[in-house]
């Protein structure tokens, strides 16, 4: 049995932010990373970003194999004894650990009953399988308006590919923007091109030869070359339930990152922990909680002992419009837009009992920390304070 003084589970970009928050502290510890994808840590958002604006490939790499650590791709962990410190992979390797990161991210929701071929986009496999359909000049039916689901339509639809989107919802990002704002998405999506059914949800898909066929409940029979499902994920928590860690909707964390023991940690898209000026727990999938959340995991695992108080942001490209978005950006929350152009420009404001939860930046850029800030005052606050208080 291999033995390490640090060892990652997950390869994703959590764990890479890991082992150079461990090598700030311990330069000489030996760090092994277990990772499924065959591929070494790389950064995420380009998959349905840069890649397809013309940004190289190669600049997607985290080149973590050079902080001196062992990296095993193509492997997943299927046993996990944190009693006796280690764990076996479905090779039947067993490696033993000093301490332990769980960076184990999660798992697409699929379609029950989907065929073979569907696209769960989530990974480099999948842009580049994606990629080449696109090349060919295939026909695409995007099932979500969600994240993943509205970039990858724009993307393709900038490739000159016929793109139509499926939405169970009744806007483009309907869950997180104002039925407003969600509205006027869809309104522009169409502009670009995209048919977009809204208010649907898809009975099945089947396979026609070499396309897709997808039965809805409102639109019937629509026909592509490829479908690409983006669904949501679910934490990855077998291995922590397996071990008997606290689990609730990912792995739960405490301020320093344990998850139930002294050594063993969890990060990333799969860990739920307490945000000090949102005053509860939350689980965060996307990348400024990965980098940050991984290096303070990563300093802690080698000693630091730092709390993680950290509120994240995510930020997204659709067309010509992008957006950044800090704290609880949830559409059941009361909001106010304070518009410079409609639904061009502009800033949203969710507010939870007269105080602000969360602020979408609409094309409004460089107020993150202003907004971070703004999230941490007490309030209350109503219209009047808020029209005007940002771009601060």
């Amino acid at each position: 049995m291999a033995r390490y003084d640090y060892l990652i589970v997950g390869g994703g970009m959590t764990a890479d932010a890991a082992v150079h928050g461990i090598r700030e502290r311990d330069a000489r510890g030996t760090i092994a990373v277990i990772g499924a994808e065959p591929d070494a840590p790389y950064n995420r958002p380009p998959l349905t970003k840069g890649l397809w604006k013309g940004e190289a490939l190669d600049s997607i790499w985290r080149k973590t194999p050079e902080a001196d650590i062992e990296l095993q791709l193509g492997r997943r962990v299927v046993t996990f004894d944190a009693t006796r410190k280690q764990v076996t992979d479905d090779q039947g390797a067993t490696h033993g650990y000093r301490s332990i990161l769980l960076a184990t991210g999660g798992e697409p929701r699929t379609l029950p009953g989907g065929p073979e071929g569907i696209v769960y986009f989530r990974t480099l496999a999948d842009y580049r399988r994606t990629r080449v359909l696109s090349d060919r000049g295939a026909s695409f039916i995007v099932i979500g308006g969600g994240f993943i689901g509205s970039e990858i339509a724009a993307a393709l639809r900038l490739q000159g590919r016929e793109v139509t989107m499926v939405l169970r919802d009744r806007g483009i990002g309907a869950r997180v923007f104002p039925k407003d704002l969600s509205a006027s998405l869809v309104d522009y999506y169409r502009e670009k091109g995209v048919t977009v059914h809204l208010g649907d949800s898809v009975n099945k898909v089947d396979r026609a030869g070499d396309r897709f066929v997808v039965t809805t409940a409102r639109a019937g029979s629509l026909e592509a070359d490829a479908v690409i499902a983006g669904l949501g994920i679910s934490p990855a928590t077998a291995l922590a339930e397996q071990a008997g860690l606290p689990v609730d909707d990912g792995i739960v964390v405490d301020q320093q990152l344990r998850a139930g023991r002294d050594d063993v940690y969890a990060a990333g898209d799969v860990a739920r922990f307490h945000n000090p000026a949102l005053g509860k727990r939350i689980r965060v999938e996307h990348e400024d909680n990965a980098n940050t959340m991984g290096k303070v995991a990563g300093l802690n695992m080698a000693g630091a002992g730092q709390s993680y108080d950290h509120l994240p942001f995510f930020y997204s490209d659709l067309f010509d419009k992008g957006y950044e978005a800090v704290g609880d950006v949830d559409a059941r929350l009361e909001t106010v837009a304070d518009w410079k152009e409609p639904f061009a420009e502009g800033v949203v404001y969710y507010l939870e009992r007269g105080r602000v939860r969360g602020v979408l930046l609409w094309n409004t850029w460089n107020q993150v920390d202003a907004a971070r800030a703004l999230i941490a005052e007490p309030g209350p606050f109503g219209p009047e304070q808020l029209r005007g208080r940002l771009p601060a």
